[in-house]
């Protein structure tokens, strides 16, 4: 099969040629039909997050169809279609996964990181961290909500009832989740690179109240507001929209460093948070909930053998929603 190969960080992927990976007892085959492109794949691209296994084949948002099971698979079948998320093995038995916490598992495991990825044409994962996809969902729609749509909820769900929310960088996940929020008939103030009048547009197209530059206050006060963007200056800023008793969710695995900052803006009962990864039950309440919306993905396609242009152009801040790789 061909992949594109992450050899040495901060180089270029490689096409390569592989053999077609051997599923074990627990596993499947998927044959890959999509798999799109996270910011996360940037960070481990960069030399950011620093213990990848190598060589790797990047993606953790995948879309595929099961050609072939493990003896031990039960609950998947050849034919189906199912989406790999981010994690893709957790131990069960620690204290995090025994109390509802598997995204914290010490000895978790995560896709197109310490797993082959999706930035192929097959990958294995294990059928327990594999998710059915909605039948109303095109391949290259679906890919987005694997990611942006999983964790992006996962950091939603940590604003609470939250009425005015502020989206700090408005790339996959906020364009997924402003969705959620207007269907439940919340105020997004979306926030952008400075100058970005092209991508705050994007977000007024869909439903966002106010658009403007990250380093400007909003209107009115936020009850609550997501940092997608993996820029650490963001965190006093968003602490200075936030009204009283406000949250800032940081939704990334890595940002840059977070600057002093005062105490008076965290004061009043304002709190910063972080989110890490997924869990299962995300999994399954987001994509239940995806298609009542229903939640639509704006995707720019590139074929396999152009991945590294789509990070390119994800690094630069010109995709509109997702950026996903399409097998031919």
């Amino acid at each position: 099969m061909r992949a594109m190969l992450l050899e040495t960080p901060r180089q270029p992927l490689r096409l390569v040629d592989v053999p077609i990976p051997e599923p074990n007892p627990q596993q499947v085959l998927i044959r890959v039909h999509a798999c799109a492109v996270c910011r996360t794949d940037l960070h481990i691209v960069d030399g950011e997050l620093t213990e990848p296994k190598l060589p790797l084949i990047l993606g953790h948002q995948i879309v595929g169809t099961v050609t072939a099971i493990g003896k031990k698979v039960t609950k998947i079948q050849v034919g189906d279609r199912i989406g790999v998320p981010w994690l893709g093995h957790t131990c069960n038995c620690c204290p995090y996964c025994v109390s509802g916490r598997e995204n914290l598992c010490d000895r978790a495991q995560f896709t197109g990181y310490n797993i082959d990825g999706g930035y192929a044409e097959y990958t294995v994962a294990d059928e327990d961290f594999c998710f059915p996809i909605p039948k109303d969902y095109p391949d290259l729609q679906a890919a987005p909500l694997l990611c942006g749509g999983l964790i992006g909820y996962r950091a939603y769900s940590m604003t609470g009832d939250a009425q005015r929310l502020g989206f700090y960088g408005f790339g996959s996940a906020a364009h997924i989740l402003i969705q959620l929020a207007n269907y439940q008939g919340r105020q997004v103030f979306a926030f952008t690179r400075t100058g970005d009048t092209q991508g705050q547009e994007f977000a007024r197209q869909l439903g966002a109240v106010w658009a403007g530059d990250s380093d400007t206050l909003p209107p009115e006060p936020l009850d609550a507001a997501i940092i997608f963007a993996p820029v650490g200056k963001l965190v006093p800023a968003a602490l200075r929209a936030v009204g009283k008793g406000g949250v800032v969710v940081c939704a990334g695995i890595h940002m840059s460093d977070i600057p002093s900052f005062p105490y008076h803006i965290l004061w009043e009962e304002r709190v910063v948070r972080s989110v890490a990864n997924l869990t299962r039950q995300d999994g399954e309440e987001f994509l239940t909930l995806a298609p009542q919306v229903p939640i639509r993905t704006e995707v720019n396609p590139f074929p396999l053998t152009q991945a590294n242009e789509a990070l390119d152009a994800l690094r630069s801040g010109k995709i509109e929603g997702s950026a996903v790789l399409v097998m031919s």
